[in-house]
């Protein structure tokens, strides 16, 4: 009976994707849309962050941390897409060592940056609403750089102790990745070692990235919900209630996939079933954000009007 060899990978080794697409026919139509939320997403964001800059009203806490998160989905479509295409273009799958530890080190900063900036976010909207009068002080240009900063910081420095520990595992012969990008679960499966201690530092940052972000948030829209009910403005409460259940679909989308894929045990997953779920945290919620976020807000509108040529939007 033959025995895996069991070495670590070096600067010369490289993985085999597996990729998001099969060779079928029906596939070109499938990458062709993906291709296409892409760049729509990559439009949307970018137009977001030009916007908020460009125009004095969206200079607020609540657009400010919106550029963060639209500057990160824009990042994090970059990292991903772009080597999904040339290898379906190319008819190669390979990716090389530092490739994938370059990759994972990317999209671990932003999918941890990305749930702490939500929960920030939520925190940003509660102060707004549950506390209007005290939101200048609780929201100040400072209190909103500081958690913005502290997002990003956070979010590298665990993706530095994350990339190093996984990259440095021994892998076995093969070095196939059941997968569209280099991802934490994917990449643990190719390893000869044990490794369960991993496992439970992977378990100790699912809760502080996914489980506790995701519990504030919840509380936070708890506590938004109550504060509209209790408003005696129908219209307001309309309003308010749209937005909420918007937001709320968004976040869903994005942290119920992902914890997921990192809390529930393997003996749940498939590899068809975790590219499917990768594909809500990493393809379409960064498409979704600036639509659900920003797009339905009558300031960003505004400003939409006052960047766009005034004789499109005077012709009939």
């Amino acid at each position: 009976m033959m025995e895996n060899k069991n070495h670590t990978f070096n600067f010369g080794h490289v993985f085999i994707l597996v990729g998001l697409f099969s060779s079928s026919q029906a596939s070109l139509v499938l990458v062709s849309c993906v291709f296409a939320i892409s760049i729509m997403s990559v439009t949307e964001n970018t137009l977001m962050i030009l916007l908020i800059r460009g125009d004095s009203r969206l200079h607020t806490p609540m657009y400010f941390l919106l550029s963060h998160l639209s500057f990160m989905d824009i990042l994090h479509i970059s990292n991903i897409i772009p080597k999904i295409m040339a290898n379906y273009l190319s008819g190669s799958r390979t990716i090389s060592f530092m490739g994938c530890t370059f990759q994972l080190f990317l999209s671990v900063i932003l999918l941890g940056s990305e749930c702490l900036l939500l929960a920030a976010m939520s925190y940003d909207r509660y102060a707004a609403i549950c506390h209007p009068l005290r939101y200048p002080v609780l929201m100040k240009d400072a209190v909103s750089r500081f958690m913005a900063a502290g997002c990003w910081l956070v979010g590298t420095l665990h993706s530095i102790v994350q990339t190093i520990i996984v990259m440095h595992l021994p892998f076995c012969d093969s070095h196939v990745i059941d997968h569209y990008f280099c991802e934490f679960p994917a990449l643990l499966k190719l390893s000869c070692a044990d490794t369960s201690r991993y496992e439970r530092g992977v378990d100790v940052s699912a809760m502080i990235f996914l489980v506790i972000p995701f519990s504030m948030i919840s509380a936070s829209y708890i506590q938004i919900l109550h504060t509209v009910f209790q408003m005696k403005s129908s219209e307001a409460q309309k309003k308010s209630l749209s937005t909420c259940s918007f937001h709320m679909v968004v976040v869903i989308m994005y942290y119920g996939p992902f914890i997921f894929t990192y809390v529930i045990p393997r003996p749940y997953h498939t590899p068809g079933l975790d590219k499917f779920l990768a594909v809500f945290y990493t393809i379409l919620t960064p498409t979704l954000n600036p639509i659900i976020y920003s797009f339905r807000n009558k300031d960003v509108l505004a400003a939409v009007k006052n960047v766009l040529p005034s004789k499109f939007l005077n012709k009939k």
